[in-house]
């Protein structure tokens, strides 16, 4: 098996060579114009910015209000397992409010004996925790239920995105303010204009939920809930209230209108699915992906990303043949429970047409589902928590397709 992947690795490596030969005189000449000896760069700024060449950018679906609505993360450009803050997916229901933090505070009350109310500096001061974590929103993919029309990466999976999340463990605030018997919700809110209100069972929260002030070495952005949100492990993004100003400790849920109307799933026997916050076990090929187009015949290194709310990724398999064949792909390492996983797979692009997928599997065992197999057991009503297998068509061309265009 290693002689086969060091194999695999230089046949890469001698492709690579092959093409750079051929081109290389052409690019001295041309970086030898464009970059003349003893020029001055550009002065030193207070914020760092990529390369004018670097063209990622989220993808926005048109809304009546520009206030509303989703940016999709570019899946496809991204490399590695963390997604810049500046990329990160976006879910808005009123807008980005802007708060003030030397202002805001945390008030936790209700069925607690100690009702806190709380700076951002003094949470801030605590002790903190630092987590590496996937989030993603509840209807990522929901197109796919019915329309089967995701493009490409980004439009079809683009509402995820993975972090290094830091902030304060949730359970320290509510210990502090004093839990009482009965209390078996947390209702928390947020500060923006439509107040978002989502209900916690006692039990998550005195898990492994984050009150996060920070994110990939920084401050939240504003678009992430700057200054305070809740960050809960493997749970749909919009569990994870943003712009946090209360937590209110209940003995029932507050049946709040993004828990019953929204983030459910109508079944086929009329009855809804609620409180389905945990976030399956899915996967993405990156590259070759839809809207990309391979030069020609060669060896390629097939890649994507997969992730599952109920921890780490034990196992990736891809197709490059429509399902009827599967082999396992490389996992790059750390990998790490909620999170993304790298993972690749030499393949070589004869000229003919190849349908190709990926499969994943988590620690617990749980294995990707097909679409059919997916509504087979959930039907067609339902614009959430979609996980199906994703496949893509490799045309003779080399350009690649969403598999039902």
């Amino acid at each position: 098996m290693k002689d086969s992947k060091r194999s695999s690795r230089r046949q890469l490596l001698q492709m690579g060579a092959a093409v750079g030969g051929g081109l290389l005189a052409k690019h001295e000449q041309a970086s030898a114009a464009e970059n003349k000896p003893g020029q001055l760069g550009i002065p030193l700024g207070p914020y760092g910015e990529r390369s004018p060449f670097e063209k990622a950018v989220r993808w926005r679906r048109d809304t009546k209000t520009p206030e509303t609505g989703s940016s999709f993360t570019p899946l496809q450009d991204s490399v590695g397992t963390l997604t810049p803050s500046s990329l990160h997916y976006e879910r808005h229901h009123a807008g980005i409010p802007t708060i003030d933090p030397a202002q805001h505070r945390l008030v936790i009350h209700g069925m607690v004996n100690r009702p806190l109310s709380i700076t951002v500096a003094e949470i801030r001061h605590l002790p903190s925790v630092t987590k590496t974590l996937v989030l993603e929103c509840g209807g990522n993919s929901g197109s796919e239920w019915a329309a089967k029309n995701g493009p490409d990466v980004q439009r079809s999976f683009g509402l995820v995105s993975c972090s290094e999340w830091t902030g304060v463990p949730l359970r320290l605030l509510l210990e502090e303010a004093g839990v009482q018997p009965g209390a078996s919700w947390v209702i928390a809110e947020g500060a923006d204009a439509c107040r978002m209100e989502r209900s916690i069972p006692i039990a998550k929260a005195m898990d492994n939920i984050l009150v996060a002030y920070g994110q990939n070495g920084e401050a939240l952005r504003p678009a992430q809930g700057y200054p305070l949100r809740l960050l809960i492990p493997g749970w749909e993004g919009n569990a994870n209230v943003k712009w946090l100003r209360s937590l209110k400790l209940t003995d029932q849920a507050y049946m709040a209108r993004d828990e019953t109307a929204k983030y459910t799933d109508l079944m086929p026997d009329g009855k809804a699915r609620i409180f389905t916050y945990q976030m399956e076990a899915k996967s993405i090929i990156t590259f070759p992906s839809g809207g990309q187009t391979l030069p020609g015949p060669n060896l390629y290194e097939l890649t994507g990303l997969a992730w599952s709310g109920r921890g780490r990724i034990e196992r990736v398999d891809i197709t490059t043949d429509g399902g009827r064949s599967w082999v396992k792909a490389q996992l790059q390492e750390p990998r790490l429970p909620i999170a993304f996983t790298r993972f690749r797979l030499p393949w070589r692009f004869d000229g003919r047409e190849a349908v190709i997928a990926s499969r994943a599997v988590d620690e617990s065992g749980y294995v990707q589902p097909t679409r059919e197999a997916l509504i087979a057991a959930r039907g067609l009503n339902s614009a959430y928590h979609f996980n199906g297998i994703k496949f893509w068509k490799v045309q003779t061309d080399g350009t690649v397709t969403n598999v039902e265009a």
